[in-house]
């Protein structure tokens, strides 16, 4: 298919035809296609491009492949509809070419959100599909670059619906990585890399992955990971063991592709032998692609290792280092290779547990170097303090990094053999340095800002969970990856008398400070109001009122749950939160469809209804947030039913990996809390009997002589009656005269541990004499129980207090 005006434009530059060339000798080559999207980056100056190709349904445009910027920024959707009036639909429907400036831009979808900057963009037809191509230069696309579009439009076709590795047709040394499912497909000599026949292999990647370095598995993961990738390249050094000798390099080149209907995304590329691979310094499409990996570079460790991967194989270096400047110390975050003999022995002298910390000082070359703030380029022979002269004795690169008017860092390159730098070369040190430099300082914020959102987040949530009688509870929480503010997620585990215990999860709307100091007032909120003795649906219809009555924007959805120990039973109350999830002792799940009220602070008079809920031995309660179950590909109901299904195929004997598990798929665009709760039941229950005191004369006696008939009834030894009998005279008489309306008696025996509770209808607390006279009439009853008690203390009870005491029997 011909892209109209093709006839008629004008001549383009040779050095796309030469660069088209080069791409179309291997028409098989899985990475042509990706090949041209960067032609159209670096020689048509579009800011990303992306290919469009009809999918499995005849009814949807998809995304087959993109190059350059995250295509969200501009708008760009993974999906179009066929009959649709978007400009790619219309460019492959209509077989012509659609150039849209800002203002049809604009004028198309006034109400969506567009980048702050305009843009221009072009639909192209191309066999197959349709090319997609967005620019931020004034004006647009101009005539040679429409002209350098229209000639790569006619050289691209889209590939088939079909994937290779589905057809048979995988490379002998390309892979297909299925992202949902973890299952690859690896062609012959990629087997043969990694030690191993085709009969040995079963097909999952954390086969793959046992076998390497295991200090390059945190780089392996960051790519083998779609949540931490773009649908840009991207390339990797790492090595793997063998049998004998030291392990061996090879080289990942990959991508990911957006997965359509039915088809899960997958990460496709190759693994080579780096010692076989030739320099490529001439390729112009590298420094695009180095811009591009930085681009989705968080932290200060990816921008390093985005440097360090464009940099070492393009320039056959030997090592490659690249440090932060901070203040008069120079930090290095990564060494290429890592291992401590391959670097001077200042630096293993100044090492800091993973990285060397060496002072700038001692190193006057690299210091007039970070002063002048341009590369420097020393050839083998040349005369330098051994600190620098042992990077490279063949050959030293030193690279500043600037950003916003100041050194971010620096980047050294060094060789063992004599090496001679080409123009190509410098050029590419040049390019490089000031995209690493920006990235640097840009990852710094991020990391200094990250470090402050997880130490906020850490003591807004509980630092540990309550040991539990009969039971046993794990949570986690994982905060987002896209994004730097904290976010509203929440649990807690409340311990109440009465071998009681309240569980709660919540999630506040919204990710930013705000959200997260709402998060805290409703923690807080929720425990003191169970700390009161309410019940869960007063407690929270009261943390409700408090909302409410906060004067904010916000909302928060709430489950709590309050459990008897002793019993099992158990009653739940839901503010628009997801329900319980229980796995009962057979294995089998069952989601609660309890009724629930609605969110927190949204309605001042809200109905709360109770849940009741029958815990038997061995059931575990799961409480998440729905960042766990929902996401773009599936809804909630269906998120939760996965939910429940891995819960249920758990062994629940340790929840700490049943935890892990359950987050192990987590997609993490948002915050994720997830409690869970093991109900084994207690070994021996208490024993109890409380007793109503009546405001009359012999109100102490008749609660001493209720006392009696009870220890005696429990087969108390004689000897630690008589305590007990003088804490309940002094407790119930200090109610009776200190306070009005009604006093009860309880108590409780559990494991010879004795518990004496009086309540009353004052909050007011007993308060312990600091000093009694020889004449004093009073104030000994509090002085009496503390020396009879090992512990007592007071609770709120439901708008009173609680005077309790605990005596251990038989010592």
């Amino acid at each position: 298919m011909v892209s109209e005006g093709a006839a008629g434009r004008t001549t383009v530059t040779p050095r796309v035809e030469a660069a088209l060339q080069t791409l179309m000798a291997d028409p098989d080559s899985p990475e042509r296609v990706h090949g041209v999207l960067e032609c159209a980056l670096v020689f048509a100056g579009a800011g990303v491009a992306a290919l469009y190709a009809p999918g499995d349904d005849a009814e949807l445009l998809c995304l087959v492949d993109s190059a350059g910027l995250p295509r969200t920024l501009y708008g760009l959707r993974g999906t179009y509809a066929l009959n649709g009036d978007s400009p790619a639909a219309r460019a492959h429907r209509e077989a012509r070419t659609v150039w849209l400036g800002p203002r049809e831009l604009a004028a198309r979808a006034p109400s969506r959100r567009t980048p702050a900057k305009e843009f221009s963009l072009a639909a192209l037809p191309v066999r197959g599909g349709c090319l997609v191509a967005v620019s931020e230069r004034p004006g647009g696309f101009d005539a040679e670059a429409r002209a350098c579009l229209e000639r790569l439009a006619d050289a691209v076709a889209a590939p088939a619906p079909a994937e290779p590795a589905a057809r048979g047709e995988l490379r002998t040394n390309a892979f297909s990585l299925a992202m949902d499912s973890g299952r690859i497909e690896v062609g012959d000599d990629i087997l043969q890399l990694f030690g191993l026949n085709r009969e040995r292999f079963d097909g999952k990647v954390e086969t793959l992955l046992g076998l390497t370095v295991p200090e390059d598995l945190p780089s392996l993961m960051s790519v083998v990971e779609a949540d931490h990738m773009s649908l840009g390249d991207r390339e990797l050094e790492f090595r793997v063991l063998q049998p004998a000798g030291p392990p061996r390099w090879l080289r990942l080149h990959g991508r990911l592709v957006p997965g359509g209907e039915g088809r899960p995304a997958r990460l496709v590329g190759t693994v080579a032998d780096a010692s076989t691979l030739r320099s490529d310094v001439t390729d112009v499409a590298r420094v695009q692609r180095l811009a591009a990996a930085l681009s989705t570079a968080g932290t200060v460790r990816d921008v390093s290792q985005a440097v360090v991967s464009a940099l070492r194989r393009p320039l056959r270096a030997d090592r490659i280092a690249l440090a932060e400047l901070e203040g008069d110390r120079l930090v290095v975050t990564v060494l290429d290779p890592p291992d401590p003999e391959a670097w001077p022995e200042l630096w293993r002298r100044e090492w800091r547990t993973e990285w060397p910390d060496a002072p700038v000082r001692t190193m006057p070359t690299l210091a007039a170097a970070l002063r002048e703030g341009r590369a420097r380029i020393w050839p083998a022979g040349t005369a330098l303090e051994p600190a620098l002269a042992d990077v490279g004795p063949g050959g030293l690169a030193v690279l500043p990094l600037p950003a916003a008017g100041r050194m971010a860092g620096a980047c050294l390159i060094g060789w063992d053999t004599p090496h001679d730098f080409g123009p190509d070369e410098r050029a590419l040190l040049t390019a490089s340095a000031g995209l690493a430099g920006q990235a640097l300082m840009r990852a710094h914020a991020f990391d200094a800002e990250h470090e402050l959102v997880g130490m906020l987040q850490r003591q807004l949530l509980p630092r540990r969970l309550p040991q539990l009688p009969g039971a046993v509870a794990v949570a986690r929480y994982l905060p987002a990856t896209a994004g730097l503010e904290v976010g509203g997620d929440w649990y807690d585990v409340i311990p109440l008398p009465d071998n009681r215990v309240a569980l709660v999860i919540g999630d506040v709307q919204g990710h930013s400070t705000a959200a997260a100091t709402l998060m805290g007032q409703m923690r807080t909120a929720l425990r003191a109001y169970a700390a009161e003795g309410h019940p869960p649906d007063v407690v929270v219809a009261h943390a409700n009122r408090l909302l409410a009555d906060l004067e904010t924007d916000l909302f928060a959805t709430c489950c709590y749950v309050e459990v008897d120990m002793e019993s099992g039973s158990a009653w739940c109350v839901r503010a628009g939160h997801l329900p319980p999830v229980l796995r009962h002792p057979g294995g089998r799940t069952e989601i609660v469809e309890t009724d629930g009220g609605p969110p927190l602070g949204v309605l001042r008079q809200a109905e709360f209804p109770l849940g009741p809920l029958a815990l038997r031995p061995g059931t575990v309660v799961a409480l998440t947030t729905d960042g766990l179950v929902e996401s773009a590909e599936a809804d909630i109901d269906q998120g939760l039913a996965r939910f429940a299904g891995e819960l249920g195929a758990a062994d629940p004997a340790d929840l700490g990996p049943v935890a892990d598990a359950l987050l192990g798929g987590a997609r993490r665009s948002d915050d994720i809390a997830l409690l869970l709760m093991r109900y084994d039941g207690m070994a021996s229950r208490p024993l109890r009997e409380s007793w109503t005191v009546w405001r009359v004369p012999q109100a102490v006696g008749q609660a001493r002589r209720f006392t009696r008939r009870t220890l005696r009834s429990w087969n108390v030894p004689e000897r630690d009656r008589d305590a007990v009998l003088l804490v309940v005279s002094e407790l119930v008489t200090n109610a009776l005269v200190h306070t009005d309306g009604r006093v009860r008696l309880d108590l409780t025996l559990v494991n010879h541990r004795l518990r004496v509770a009086v309540a009353d209808a004052s909050p007011r607390s007993p308060v312990k004499p600091t000093s009694i006279g020889w004449e004093a009439t009073g104030g000994r009853g509090i002085l009496l129980v503390e020396a009879l008690s090992d512990s007592w203390g007071t609770v709120p009870v439901s708008g009173g207090k609680q005077v309790w005491s605990e005596l251990a029997l038989g010592r």
